[in-house]
């Protein structure tokens, strides 16, 4: 059952918070979805965004400051939930591992198999849901995030270069087999099998021969830069396969929201690019 929990006008389109039963989850959970005022009946896209570590759908709702350049552009927005959430939901006193920080992948070690499904979410259950959901929907789709949420873009990009037409990252952690907060999360959820973490991991799913665009923006004065968002293993395995990725360093900014505002319009006309151009 879908239940609306909020309506906002902003920008001349509306921003929607629901909340539903998820199945695949076992608990409920919220989403935001900005959908803009349609100009003259057009199909638009559906671009998602994967947020970071500790965050929820809320965060970028409120701090992301996308929504004028979502409406200009003619784009559907979706923000889910870093996690599942609940109760019932296992948890950790860290703040890297458990509610709010899913990595969004499909857990298979106890305790968290049992609820830490977020590919399978991501993929299947909510893409259905908030389809249902926007008018005229092109059936076309690119995904950003930022952190843990970059990441989790350029995963779910690189598993499912069919589906997304692009893809976007603000300080993405790139090579998680080798950073801490990567093999933290990959030990606990996925067990001592390292053939699985490559599965999840970026660079291996490079390995491929034809991937989405990506574009990656990366201050300089990121507190957790270079240490856990080092880029160079990312760039070296996609110069090898031939994929082009545009990669930003951008002098003293940080990890925060206002790098995220501050070049929000621009991940969003690449998007728009790339999007129009597979119309």
């Amino acid at each position: 059952m879908l239940k609306e929990l909020e309506k906002k006008k902003v920008f001349s389109g509306y921003q929607y918070r629901y909340q539903h039963d998820s199945q695949v989850l076992k608990c409920s959970m919220v989403f935001t979805l900005f959908l803009p005022k349609l100009d003259n009946k057009q199909t638009i896209p559906l671009i998602w965004w994967l947020s970071g570590l500790t965050c929820d759908d809320q965060n970028f709702a409120t701090k992301g400051g996308f929504q004028a350049y979502a409406q200009a552009n003619q784009q559907a927005i979706v923000i889910p939930d870093t996690s599942p959430r609940g109760e019932g939901v296992p948890d950790d006193d860290a703040y890297d591992l458990g509610q709010g920080a899913s990595f969004y992948l499909d857990a298979s070690q106890e305790p968290w198999s049992q609820n830490y499904l977020m590919y399978t979410y991501l993929s299947q259950e909510l893409p259905e849901l908030v389809k249902s959901l926007i008018p005229n929907f092109s059936g076309q789709e690119a995904i950003m995030g930022h952190s843990m949420g970059g990441y989790g873009a350029l995963m779910l990009a690189l598993r499912q270069p069919e589906r997304f037409q692009s893809v976007s990252a603000f300080a993405p952690i790139t090579n998680p087999s080798q950073v801490e907060w990567g093999k933290k999360a990959f030990s606990n959820y996925l067990g001592d099998n390292h053939h699985q973490w490559q599965t999840y991991d970026p660079i291996y799913l490079l390995d491929q021969e034809k991937v989405p665009p990506m574009l990656i923006t990366q201050g300089t004065a990121d507190e957790f830069y270079p240490n856990q968002l080092t880029e160079e293993a990312f760039l070296s395995a996609a110069n090898q396969h031939n994929h082009q990725v545009t990669y930003n360093k951008e002098e003293a900014y940080d990890h925060s929201y206002y790098t995220i505002a501050s070049f929000i319009g621009q991940h969003l006309a690449f998007h728009h690019d790339h999007l129009r151009d597979n119309i």
